[in-house]
């Protein structure tokens, strides 16, 4: 099931923001940017998150769609742990075709936990 709108970084101009300003942590199957909202944007407002999907991960639209539901079931299980206010960008890399849903859950963990942003940081 695809994230709540709320949660949803969808513009252009809001990807390249994250790109050009946000900090960065890589994982073997995900790269993570993080880039905090402005102020008068945050006040108690939800993370949005995007997720990038390159055809050199794989030429099959079936199995990029596969690896962003994968990807957004996972994020409905972590949204409540992320502090509110950040827009994040997570780039799939070409190893995470081969791996199981666990092995997704873990790395997207260990990347918000590198770049600090769940609540028990």
């Amino acid at each position: 099931m695809a994230l709540p709108q709320q949660h949803r970084l969808k513009h252009t101009q809001e990807f390249a923001a994250v790109y050009r300003r946000g900090r960065k942590a890589a994982g073997k199957l995900l790269v993570m940017r993080i880039l905090p909202r402005s102020k008068d944007l945050s006040d108690g407002a939800s993370s949005r998150f995007g997720i990038a999907i390159s055809q050199k991960v794989s030429k099959r639209a079936v199995v990029r769609n596969r690896l962003k539901r994968q990807i957004h079931t996972a994020l409905r299980h972590l949204v409540h742990d992320i502090q509110p206010g950040l827009n994040v960008v997570i780039n799939v890399r070409p190893s995470a075709v081969i791996c199981e849903y666990d092995e997704i859950l873990r790395e997207l963990e260990q990347l918000f936990v590198q770049l600090e942003v769940t609540h028990g940081h």
